[in-house]
């Protein structure tokens, strides 16, 4: 029996993008035991997920994680985060580790004199699976897994009468200002769109979606902050379709194979982190709404709140009627 300790630590989306590679070790290498660490913030999201043998969390102390850690005996660090911490755990652990490669020199070259010299439609999911390929793992082709507990799921008067029917999913958040579509141009498409509207977000993203929801409160119901990550997640499964910022529940509507219509402003799908649906996929899926042959653009790989230029052209740009008429044709 090989025992595997899988490490990624942040975010929502990262994570669930690691899913295949938790599948297939497990399905594949005979008698594998899998192990997965990450921050207890994001225990949710995989705490419920078969093909983990053993949940291991970072709380409140490094020193008693690795503690734990050692007594656990691993075979094999399969690391999916690669940063300074997961080389102080793999120092402290001292046991054969494969790390995912990070392309952090194409992307700074990307972002800095915007020149793609990242490897063309590769994903993410590809270079995580790399890790495990000396053990004979392959990509199954079935996408992104996501597992919630039926006590997590909404309830039918979870959200309001007008949306029992069906309604769009629109996921408002994201980490960081510069990947959230603006709060006009989301008016702007939920006045046009005739069709009941749930938007999801964090806490922080109340105040927005209380702006968004005031064009026309029956129709358009604010759920940001009102409900669990995998209760969102439940109401992702549930939407007809999902228009989302580049975030986390983007990657959760792509492993519940939704339909999805993605609004990108200063990250770019060639970072390797569109959405996935493996041997499923067709472009049919999901669409791309992105401001290309801006020069400014990307201008980081993760984001900033606020744009560093002050015109926030990538997502201005993305026209809210452009939005609706793809919503549309889906529907």
């Amino acid at each position: 029996m090989a025992k595997f300790l899988i490490v990624r630590f942040s975010s929502i989306g990262d994570i669930v993008l690691t899913t295949p590679v938790i599948r297939c070790l497990k399905q594949q290498v005979p008698d594998a035991e899998i192990h997965f660490l990450t921050k207890d913030a994001f225990r949710p999201v995989v705490v419920h997920n078969p093909y983990i043998d053993k949940l291991h969390v970072l709380a409140h102390s490094w020193e008693l994680m690795i503690e734990e850690l050692k007594e656990e005996g691993y075979d094999y660090i399969i690391d999916l985060h690669h940063n300074v911490k997961t080389l102080k755990l793999k120092k402290a652990l001292n046991v054969k580790s494969f790390s995912f490669h990070k392309l952090n020199i194409e992307k700074y070259i990307y972002t800095s004199i915007k020149i793609n010299v990242l490897p063309k439609k590769l994903h993410i999911v590809d270079r995580y699976l790399k890790t495990v390929e000396s053990f004979g793992v392959k990509n199954d082709g079935n996408g992104l897994d996501y597992f919630i507990a039926p006590e997590e799921e909404t309830k039918k008067q979870d959200i309001p009468a007008s949306h029992y029917a069906g309604y769009i999913a629109c996921v408002i958040g994201a980490a960081h200002g510069t990947k959230r579509w603006p709060v006009k141009k989301w008016k702007e498409f939920c006045t046009t769109m005739d069709h009941p509207v749930i938007l999801l977000g964090g806490k922080e993203d109340a105040a927005a979606g209380n702006e968004i929801a005031s064009i026309d409160d029956v129709k358009v119901y604010n759920a940001c902050g009102k409900f669990s990550i995998n209760e969102s997640a439940d109401l992702v499964k549930k939407a007809k379709l999902v228009v989302t910022n580049d975030t986390g529940l983007m990657h959760i509507a792509a492993a519940y194979k939704k339909p999805v219509i993605s609004l990108w402003g200063n990250t770019v799908p060639a970072f390797g982190m569109y959405p996935y649906y493996g041997d499923n996929f067709r472009q049919h899926y999901f669409d791309v709404f992105e401001t290309k042959k801006l020069w400014c653009r990307p201008c980081s790989k993760i984001g900033y709140d606020k744009c560093p230029l002050g015109h926030f052209r990538c997502m201005q740009k993305i026209a809210a009627d452009d939005i609706v008429t793809a919503v549309k044709r889906r529907l």
